[in-house]
């Protein structure tokens, strides 16, 4: 028997993820990624962090390309490991996180195992990724991983996939790497720029608001330099925080919530807003009308996406950053403006929420928990929250210093991310403070990997917020006037269980003892779990009931 030319197709694919830079590849492989993960063993450029679930790999791996503009890759078996990927491809899909995936097949040439485990997998992805690949050829290879990376990382980023059967890794070619191209980003039209500086300078109460397409650092600098000349005030969706730095006395706060907040009520005090960076998958923060509305400028690097509630007047679409810096060297700030309604409605909700904030009862009242959270972290400290209704809270309440250093998901709003992508961040910032923040639900559907940050001998804290209930649903559910049922259940004891994983467990017993524990976990290398009850008697405080009166007054 000849020996077969070239090299293996499972070594070029790893060659051609280290020609794109991949440092990490996070996963479970099975029986049909075994070539696949002999040839990752010889690489000298990447690691594999095997964890426990292939949902938390996912979250990674987007975690990953959050923090980093680059590609996270995760891997996975076919059938049922495909399947367990599939939260991780929405969020990252609808978070804007660049990702790729790639699964193993039975061989699509021969196989004498019938449809035992086989899905459609690539069917599968289709609506929830930008790419989605069988490899049927080794020669092919190279191009479909570039165009993978290619897809990931353009606006919107997201999540790609390919699949790569047994067969085919196996194969033998003689083709190799594809080098990265060197890409720029389109400039905004010129004429766009000048109507939306023509409709700024015109305006009376003109309000800039940031979004998920905003959160990158070259814009972030160009829009603080915009404020700074302006003096326009800005805030943010969830996932536009910390793009500016929440303490500038321009800031107008964060839209947490759907409607009705003085955040909301700022808002409807302009007559122009700047979208910059506007996304759809986020609830909006204003509601546009057809006729009296105000006139509305859209910054983004894509047109809009028109829905019954957002059709904006002019688009500005291009590179955000440099379309930010062009509307900055074109506008003459304006006599007429005037802010002070809007800036009275922040110092409204500092002062409200500075009387909820010094409550130390126990359990834990909310935004008592946010600013002692708030006190213990430095500047660039990294919290990362899963979902419940602590989220807002955090997001209304917890100023951000820096971007990226409140993460959370108000895309797809999964539960269970709030572990894996504290790890991911403590992961690549050795150096940070990182705190993930979890409801017992949410902490309890990725809760094994726990093992996999020992393992890894991470540096991190796991904030449990404790209620024994699905809370958030469980407000709702009050809310709506529906009677208490099918949301409470029991809980394990969360010292034990970090403590069965070689981390370190402690439990707050007091408001006082809380802030101890923050202080020595945030101090103390190594994983430590806090659990801490809440009290979420009281969410409706979220919300000053005599905003209407404010608002009358002002």
């Amino acid at each position: 028997m000849s020996k077969r030319s070239g090299k293996k197709a499972s070594d070029l694919f790893i060659e051609c993820l280290e020609e794109e830079g991949c440092e990490y590849i996070f996963g479970v492989p099975g029986e049909e990624n075994l070539d696949f993960l002999d040839s990752l063993s010889r690489s000298k450029k990447i690691r594999l962090i095997l964890t426990r679930h292939e949902q938390g790999a996912g979250f990674m791996a987007a975690t990953y390309g959050r923090h980093t503009g680059n590609t996270g890759v995760c891997i996975a078996t076919l059938g049922p490991g495909a399947t367990n990927l599939v939260t991780a491809a929405a969020y990252a899909t609808l978070g804007g996180m660049q990702m790729l995936m790639i699964t193993g097949q039975k061989p699509i040439k021969k196989s004498k195992q019938g449809r035992f485990q086989i899905l459609d997998v690539v069917s599968m992805m289709g609506p929830i990724t930008k790419f989605t690949h069988q490899m049927a050829s080794s020669d092919n290879i190279p191009s479909r991983v570039r165009e993978a990376y290619r897809l990931a990382e353009e606006e919107k980023p997201g999540a790609t996939h390919i699949e790569l059967p047994e067969d085919i890794a196996d194969e033998h070619t003689d083709s190799r790497p594809l080098r990265r191209s060197q890409v720029r980003r389109p400039t905004a039209d010129v004429k766009s720029i000048h109507q939306a500086v023509h409709a700024l300078e015109n305006a009376k109460a003109p309000v800039l608001v940031i979004g998920a397409g905003a959160n990158r650092k070259m814009t972030g600098k160009m829009l603080r330099e915009f404020v700074e000349k302006t003096g326009i005030p800005f805030l943010t969706t969830q996932l536009g925080k910390g793009v500016i730095d929440e303490r500038h006395p321009k800031f107008l706060g964060c839209a947490a919530l759907s409607a009705g907040d003085f955040v909301h009520r700022a808002i409807e005090d302009s007559d122009c807003i700047v979208n910059v960076g506007h996304d759809v998958i986020e609830k909006p923060p204003f509601f546009m009308r057809e006729d009296d509305g105000p006139t509305v400028i859209h910054v983004s690097t894509k047109t809009a996406e028109v829905d019954p509630v957002y059709f904006p007047h002019i688009e500005v679409i291009g590179d955000i950053a440099n379309a930010v810096w062009q509307m900055k060297e074109a506008i003459t700030p304006a006599a007429a403006w005037k802010f002070d309604h809007m800036l009275a409605y922040r110092t409204a909700e500092v002062s409200h929420t500075d009387t909820l904030s010094g409550d130390t009862r126990f359990p834990i009242f909310p935004p008592h928990l946010v600013q002692q959270v708030r006190d213990v972290m430095p500047d660039d400290g990294i919290i990362c929250l899963d979902n419940g209704v602590y989220k807002i809270w955090f997001a209304r309440g917890y100023a951000a210093h820096m971007p990226n250093t409140v993460l959370l998901d108000n895309a797809l709003a999964t539960m269970g991310a709030g572990l894996p992508s504290a790890m991911m961040s403590a992961m690549i910032y050795h150096e940070r403070k990182v705190m993930a923040i979890c409801g017992e639900g949410g902490f309890m559907m990725n809760s094994q990997e726990m093992e996999t940050a020992v393992r890894l001998k991470l540096n991190l804290t796991v904030l449990i917020l404790n209620d024994n209930s699905y809370g958030m649903i469980r407000w709702k559910q009050a809310n709506m006037g529906f009677e208490d049922f099918g949301l409470t259940y029991g809980n394990p004891d969360f010292v034990k269980y970090a403590e069965s994983y070689g981390a370190n467990g402690y439990r707050a017993e007091s408001s006082a003892h809380l802030k101890e524990l923050l202080t020595h976990c945030n101090a103390a290398p190594g994983v430590h779990l806090i659990e801490c009850p809440v009290d979420y008697s009281e969410n409706d405080q979220i919300l000053n009931k005599d905003i209407k009166a404010l608002a009358k007054a002002l």
